[in-house]
C-alpha cells in the first residue's frame, strides 16, 4: 500500500524560514560569535561597531551581539515554556468545563475568574518578590497568568463546536466522549488556541523583559533583553544603538512568532487555505474584455467550470463542468436537480461568493449593470465586485433565520444594506425600507422594522429577505430555494409574491430560482435547467420540459414528483419512481454520460462517449443524451 506523500504547505514558508533562522541564530550563538556575553571590558565600553563587534560593546564593555543572541536564548525558552504550559492547562481546563459541564464547568470558570481577578503585572511582581527572580520562577508566574485565557478561548470555543451536528453524529453513534473530546472537538478549535499562543507568546516575551528591566526577573550576570534596556537606557544619547538593537530583537520576534501562527491557523483551518479573494480570471484579461451579452439577456454563464483545489501535486477536481446558461430579462429561469447536483455552487458563482478554495478555472460570467455596461465576474477585482453585489446582483437565500443576524434589528439590517451601495440619510433610508416591506406585504411594517428576526415568522423573516434583495432595485434576483424551511401555506405565498414582484418590475429583472421542488418551478419559470453531476442536461421552455422530457433523469425527476406525476404523464400507477443508486461524486465519475449508471435505457454507447449539449431544430430546448431526437438529428446532419 502506497503512502500518502506529504506536501509541506506553501503558506508555511515563509514565515517558517524566518522563525527557525530567528530561533536557529540565537540557540547557535556559539557557532555566530566566540565573544563571552558576561565578560567585562571597562576600557572598551560603548565603543562602536568594529569587525571584532558587530554591533559594539555596551556599558561594561561587553559585546552586544553575545549579549543579544544568549539574551534571547533566555527570553525565548521563558516565552515559550509558559505559553505551552499555559495552553496545555487552559485548553485542557476549558474543554473539559465546556464539554461536561455541571461541577466540571464550575471549578474551571471559577479557578480562571479567580486569576483573572488579579492585575497582571501585579501579580507577577507579587509572585517574583515573594520567590525570588529567576527563569524557573518567571516560567511559573507567567503560565500562571496567561492559563485563564487559553480556558476561557477553549471554553468558548467547545460550546460552539458541541452543538454543531457532526458532533451530535458522533453522539448518536456511541462514540465516548473522551474520544469525541480529543478527536473531534479539540481539532475543530485549534485555529483560535493557535493564534491566542501566538498573542501569549509575544506578551509573555514582552512581561518577561519587563520584569528583568525591573531587576525582578533574570538574575545578572546572564544576559536579557529587558536588562540590555535598562542598561542602555541612560546612555540612550552617547549609543542609541545600544537600546536600539534590543528593541529591534523584540519586535522582530514578536512579528516572527505571530507570522508563523496566524498561518498555521490558516493550515489548521481547510477554509483558510485560499488567499479568500473573491474571484479570478482564468484567462488574465481584462474585465471588460470578454463581457457581452445578448440584447434580451442580463446575464450568461458562457462555458464555466468550477474547480476544487486539493493541494499542490493533486490535479483540480471539476465540481461544476461546461456551464452555460442565459437569464432573459423578464422571465424566471429554474434550476433544479438533485441535491449535490451543483446547482447553489452555481448561484454563489454567479454572485461572486465561492468558497476560497473552489474557483472558476474556465468561462466567463457576464452581468449587465444599471448603467447598461457588461462586466465579467470572473474577471473583476474582489473591490469592483463588491459594488456589483446586492446592486445589480441580489440573493435570497434558503433560510432566513440564519442569514438575518439575530443580535441586530431587521431594520439596522436593511438600511446597512442600502447604504453600502447608496449615499442615503438615515432617515431617506428608514422610509425605503419601510416601504419594501409593505410591499412585500408585511403588516404593521413600521413596528416590524425594530423588531428582531426572532420576534418575527418563519414567512415573515423570509419576506423581509426579499425585501432587502429588492432594495437596490438589482437586475438580477437568484431565490435559493427560499421556500425549503417553510410550511405550504406560506410557500404558496412567497411563490405568489415572487411572481407579482417580477411582474411588477420595470427595470426587467431576471430571476434565478433554485429548487428540487419541480412542482413549484412548473408555477414559476418560464424556462427550466436540469443539471445533474455539475452538468446541464436538459434546457427548455417550461411546459415542454415538464410534459416531454428527452433526457432520462428529468423523466425520472418528474416520476418521482407526486403532483406531477399524477398531473403530466406515468404509466406506474399509483407507485412513485424512485432513481436508483447515487449521484456520482466529482472525482469519480463515470466514463461517458454522467447518469448512465443509474439509466435505465442506457447502452454501450453511453459509456464510450461523453454527449454533448443537442440542441433542437427550433433552437428552443437542449439534452444532453445521445439517445435523445435532437442527438439523431444533430447526428444525421453531421453524417
Amino acid at each position: 500500500m502506497q503512502r500518502p506523500r506529504f506536501s509541506f504547505p506553501r503558506r508555511m514558508i515563509l514565515p517558517g524560514l524566518l522563525l527557525v533562522l530567528l530561533v536557529g541564530s540565537m540557540f547557535a550563538a556559539p557557532l555566530l560569535t566566540s565573544a563571552d556575553p558576561i565578560q567585562i571590558a571597562i576600557s572598551k565600553r560603548l565603543a562602536g561597531p568594529s569587525w571584532a563587534h558587530p554591533f559594539g560593546q555596551d556599558e561594561f564593555g561587553r559585546d552586544r551581539l553575545a549579549r543579544v543572541l544568549y539574551g534571547g536564548q533566555v527570553s525565548l525558552t521563558v516565552a515559550f515554556l509558559a505559553s505551552f504550559i499555559a495552553l496545555t492547562v487552559g485548553t485542557f481546563i476549558g474543554l473539559i468545563g465546556a464539554y461536561f459541564r455541571g461541577v466540571f464547568e464550575f471549578v474551571a470558570m471559577r479557578v480562571s475568574d479567580v486569576v483573572l481577578f488579579f492585575p497582571p503585572i501585579l501579580l507577577a511582581l507579587l509572585v517574583v518578590t515573594i520567590f525570588g527572580p529567576g527563569a524557573a520562577t518567571l516560567v511559573a508566574v507567567l503560565a500562571l497568568l496567561y492559563f485563564p485565557s487559553f480556558s476561557r478561548i477553549a471554553y468558548s470555543e467547545t460550546l460552539r463546536v458541541s452543538s454543531l451536528d457532526f458532533v451530535e453524529a458522533a453522539r448518536a453513534l456511541g462514540t465516548r466522549p473522551r474520544r469525541i473530546v480529543v478527536s473531534t472537538v479539540l481539532p475543530n478549535i485549534l485555529g483560535a488556541i493557535s493564534v491566542q499562543f501566538s498573542l501569549t507568546a509575544a506578551a509573555t516575551i514582552t512581561v518577561e523583559s519587563g520584569l528583568s528591566f525591573l531587576g525582578l526577573g533574570v538574575v545578572p550576570p546572564a544576559p536579557s533583553w529587558g536588562q540590555m534596556i535598562r542598561g542602555a537606557r541612560g546612555f540612550m544619547e552617547q549609543d542609541p544603538l545600544g537600546i536600539i538593537v534590543p528593541c529591534a530583537a523584540l519586535c522582530v520576534t514578536i512579528y516572527a512568532i505571530n507570522f508563523f501562527c496566524d498561518r498555521l491557523r490558516d493550515v489548521i483551518d481547510p477554509k483558510g487555505l485560499e488567499d479568500g479573494k473573491d474571484a479570478i480570471s482564468p484567462s488574465g484579461k481584462d474585465a471588460t474584455a470578454q463581457a457581452e451579452l445578448e440584447p434580451d439577456n442580463v446575464a450568461e454563464l458562457r462555458g464555466l467550470t468550477l474547480s476544487l483545489k486539493r493541494g499542490k501535486r493533486a490535479e483540480p477536481v471539476e465540481l461544476v463542468r461546461d456551464i452555460t446558461l442565459a437569464l432573459p430579462r423578464n422571465q424566471c429561469t429554474a434550476l433544479v436537480g438533485e441535491s449535490g447536483s451543483g446547482k447553489s455552487l452555481t448561484s454563489l458563482a454567479l454572485m461572486g461568493l465561492l468558497p476560497s478554495v473552489i474557483r472558476p478555472t474556465k468561462g466567463h460570467i457576464a452581468i449587465e449593470r444599471k448603467s447598461g455596461t457588461p462586466v465579467d465576474l470572473v474577471s473583476l477585482a474582489a473591490q469592483d465586485a463588491e459594488k456589483v453585489r446586492g446592486n445589480d446582483i441580489a440573493m435570497i437565500f434558503q433560510e432566513p433565520m440564519t442569514s438575518l443576524n439575530p443580535v441586530l434589528r431587521v431594520g439596522a439590517q436593511m438600511a446597512e444594506a442600502l447604504q453600502a451601495h447608496l449615499e442615503i440619510t438615515q432617515d431617506d433610508a428608514r422610509k425605503r425600507c419601510i416601504a419594501a416591506l409593505n410591499r412585500v406585504g408585511i403588516p404593521e411594517a413600521e413596528r416590524r422594522f425594530d423588531s428582531y428576526p426572532h420576534e418575527l415568522s418563519g414567512g415573515m423573516r423570509q419576506r423581509v429577505m426579499i425585501a432587502m434583495a429588492l432594495l437596490c432595485e438589482p437586475k438580477v434576483l437568484i431565490a435559493d430555494e427560499p421556500t425549503t424551511a417553510l410550511d405550504v401555506t406560506i410557500q404558496a405565498e412567497i411563490i405568489d409574491l415572487l411572481r407579482d414582484l417580477r411582474a411588477n418590475q420595470d427595470a426587467g429583472l431576471s430571476m434565478l430560482f433554485i429548487s428540487h421542488n419541480l412542482g413549484i418551478v412548473a408555477d414559476i419559470a418560464d424556462r427550466v435547467v436540469v443539471m445533474y453531476s455539475g452538468e446541464i442536461v436538459e434546457d427548455g421552455p417550461t411546459g415542454a420540459v415538464l410534459s416531454e422530457p428527452r433526457h432520462p433523469y428529468t423523466e425520472a425527476l418528474l416520476e418521482s414528483m407526486p403532483s406531477l406525476h399524477d398531473n403530466l404523464h406515468s404509466s406506474r400507477g399509483d407507485r412513485l419512481g424512485a432513481i436508483p443508486g447515487t449521484p456520482p461524486l466529482p472525482q469519480a465519475r463515470p466514463s461517458g454520460c454522467a447518469f448512465r449508471d443509474r439509466c435505465p435505457k442506457a447502452r454501450e454507447a453511453c459509456a464510450r462517449t461523453h454527449p454533448d449539449l443537442y440542441p433542437s431544430a427550433d433552437a428552443l430546448r437542449t439534452v444532453r443524451c445521445i439517445l435523445a431526437p435532437e442527438a439523431s438529428r444533430v447526428l444525421k446532419e453531421a453524417v
